[in-house]
């Protein structure tokens, strides 16, 4: 098995919604914001090659929305996933599988491209990846995130038949197990990755950065986030007992990191890139 970092760029969201109740005058000592009072965020991806079998961990915004979509979010930056994949030595239709964590427009948008008038999967050869809770959550949307589940990024891979559902409670495959949160938005997936003779743990929106590893660092967007303080809490502890490797999806500048306890409670450790492992 080898994994790879896949870099698709940066977009912005407002500071003040990744951090919840924390005031602006301690999250932007790690996370400056604009004069707009936007934030940096990476869409940072993992490929998983493992034998015949390619996968991807989400997709990224992608580019099939128009120009008022992408007007809000401020997408920058030279990197492309088509351009990452092609620096590792692969193309999109290499691709088998894709692993969505979530529905949100920023982790399953680059899934579906346009052709002409017509919405297909942007991974023709794949097999796309959820789960029958998160799935039936996302397409009966509640008023609180159904901006962020839009149905052109969601209902063409049900329609192309690469859709498959993991069932809670069994690997997604050889040294790749999938664990769950509920706090951000319903089943949430994290693949746990057995690499290297170490445990790496994809943490998509459960930790969006470094900057959001004291416990209440909750983004308003988590429809629980009481119940994602009390995930953060139990996975912490695991995490720094078993001295896991967390793979984060959208700090603007560190790939990885790991935890450790302080005086002031559990706190980054190192940061550092997937290929320093």
């Amino acid at each position: 098995m080898k994994l790879h970092s896949i870099d698709t760029g940066f977009f912005k969201l407002d500071g003040g919604s990744m951090f919840g109740v924390v005031p602006k005058s301690i999250w932007q000592r790690t996370n400056p914001a604009d004069e707009r009072n936007l934030c940096t965020w990476a869409n940072r991806l993992l490929l998983i090659e493992d034998g015949k079998r390619l996968t991807l961990v989400d997709t990224g915004i992608g580019d099939k929305q128009d120009d008022k979509f992408f007007s809000h979010y401020f997408l920058h930056g030279d990197d492309t996933l088509d351009k990452s994949l092609h620096a590792k030595g692969f193309h999109r239709d290499d691709i088998t599988d894709i692993f969505l964590t979530h529905l949100h427009f920023d982790h399953c948008g680059g899934a579906i491209k346009r052709e002409g008038e017509k919405l297909v999967p942007a991974f023709k050869n794949a097999h796309y990846w959820s789960n029958e809770q998160h799935w039936n959550w996302a397409t009966n949307p509640n008023p609180r995130e159904k901006a962020s589940f839009l149905k052109e990024n969601i209902m063409p891979i049900q329609e192309s038949g690469q859709l498959q559902f993991i069932k809670e409670g069994t690997p997604y495959a050889d040294k790749v197990d999938v664990r769950y949160a509920y706090g951000h938005t319903e089943a949430m997936m994290l693949p746990q990755v057995q690499y290297k003779g170490k445990t790496l743990l994809y943490m998509a929106d459960l930790l969006p950065s470094v900057g959001h590893i004291p416990i209440p660092y909750v983004m308003s967007y988590d429809v629980r986030p009481l119940t994602t303080m009390d995930e953060r809490q139990s996975y912490w502890e695991e995490i720094v007992d078993n001295e896991y490797i967390l793979f984060l999806e959208h700090d603007p500048e560190n790939a990885c990191c790991t935890l450790q306890r302080t005086e002031k409670g559990i706190r980054v450790k190192d940061v550092f890139r997937l290929d320093e492992i």
